[in-house]
């Protein structure tokens, strides 16, 4: 039956092509902006995410117009995406209330190192991956999204000891899969992981320093540049680590760290303006970026034995990773299983993990359709599973907006009564 459907869908779709084909470029931008901003909202009320829609969207234009896929001016557009995402990412850490926890936090560290070893472990003897291979896989199926899960906060009602809870799991998640991505990508050699260090760390020194030299310099005699001065810096720290081999995101996120710092420090970096901006500017473009995942993403890639595996890895990491978070939240929290399970399905979503790592494993390391698919299928599942579970609309992941800076963050108080 699958052969058959595919000699069908291989009969009628030249005449397809042949159409599209005939579709001026410029008409062809107007229609995937219409595609990209519209029909995800008219599906949104079906509770599908509007990244699920914009990727599924992706898969279906390169299945009519293969050619689609190496548009230079989309794959442009999702660069600005996914460094967007993680500046947002990167804005949304604020270490001194995490420091105030450092026992949880050394904690959590501890169970997602152990937990990462050990589904690496196993990837490793079921899938045949080598060590490096098989821990990107870990990654890719155990990181949570943090912009996807920090913006259903409101979807899911949650209550503000949830909301604690959820983001420091998160965060935690986060910055340690990103060190782990960092090691694990430039460890090829001793000398090599070296530099690549030595690279990074000078970048991050470096940031400090440009961001007081810009409040001191640039803003009393170019006043309203902040917005264009961390998305420069943004994309020019992005692009560093991506030369460096891994990817755009770590620079990304580093730059929204330190912008966070400085929040306060200098109230140009917080000004409401230049955060609507930004909020402005990742609306615009993070649509383009799970656009430009499912251009990645031929019919090939999703056969049967990439679903099975899919499904494979939903049942035995979904359950897995319920148990662990639920477990910790629920150790000194006797008698509130009912928060822990909901902490647990919260933190689900592993969308832009999952594809970022996806795309690395089959293009650095030969990842086989099987698994680069499965691992598609995989974040579409995982990203679902709240809205299934709580009956809730999804969250607006297209359209990220930052936390108010206050005295107190929420961190500050995680024990407080539901």
């Amino acid at each position: 039956m699958w052969a058959l459907a595919q000699t069908s869908i291989d009969e009628t779709s030249p005449s397809w092509r042949d159409w599209v084909s005939t579709i001026q470029p410029d008409v062809g931008y107007v229609v995937l902006l219409l595609a990209l901003f519209v029909v995800p909202r008219l599906l949104q009320h079906l509770r599908i995410p509007r990244a699920i829609t914009a990727l599924a969207l992706g898969f279906g234009a390169r299945a009519l117009e293969p050619a689609i896929a190496d548009d230079a001016t989309i794959h442009q557009l999702a660069t600005f995406g996914i460094v967007s995402l993680f500046l947002f990412a990167g804005l949304e850490v604020e270490l001194q209330p995490l420091r105030k926890h450092a026992r949880l936090l050394t904690s959590l560290v501890s169970v997602l190192a152990l937990v990462t070893a050990g589904v690496a472990y196993v990837a490793h003897l079921v899938l045949g991956l080598d060590g490096r291979a098989a821990t990107l896989v870990a990654l890719a199926v155990l990181t949570p999204s943090a912009g996807f899960i920090l913006e259903s906060f409101d979807a899911l009602g949650a209550s503000r000891d949830e909301r604690f809870w959820i983001r420091t799991f998160t965060i935690t998640s986060e910055i340690l899969a990103l060190l782990a991505l960092f090691v694990t990508l430039r460890s090829e050699s001793v000398g090599t992981l070296a530099v690549s260090t030595g690279i990074l760390l000078a970048m991050i020194g470096t940031l400090p320093f440009a961001f007081r030299w810009f409040a001191e310099w640039i803003v009393p005699r170019a006043p309203r540049s902040e917005f264009a001065f961390l998305i420069v810096l943004a994309v020019a720290c992005a692009l560093i680590t991506k030369h460096l081999g891994v990817y755009y995101l770590v620079g990304a996120f580093v730059v929204g760290m330190v912008a966070q710092r400085f929040r306060r420090k200098l109230p140009a970096l917080g000004s409401e303006n230049m955060l609507g901006a930004i909020e402005s500017f990742a609306s615009v473009f993070v649509p383009f970026y799970f656009f430009d995942a499912g251009l990645a993403v031929s019919t090939a890639d999703l056969g049967l034995p990439a679903i099975a595996t899919g499904l494979g890895f939903a049942i035995v990491c979904l359950p897995l990773r319920w148990l662990m978070i639920g477990g910790l939240h629920s150790v000194g929290h006797s008698g509130r299983w009912f928060i822990s399970h909901r902490i647990g399905v919260a933190m689900m979503p592993t969308l832009v993990f999952t594809l970022v790592l996806a795309r690395i494993l089959r293009d650095s390391f030969g990842a086989p359709p099987e698994l680069f698919g499965g691992l598609i299928v995989y974040a579409v599942i995982s990203t679902m599973s709240p809205t299934w579970f709580f009956s809730a609309a999804p969250p607006e992941f297209d359209a990220p907006q930052l936390p108010d800076v206050e005295p107190e963050d929420v961190l500050d108080r995680p024990r407080e009564d539901v």
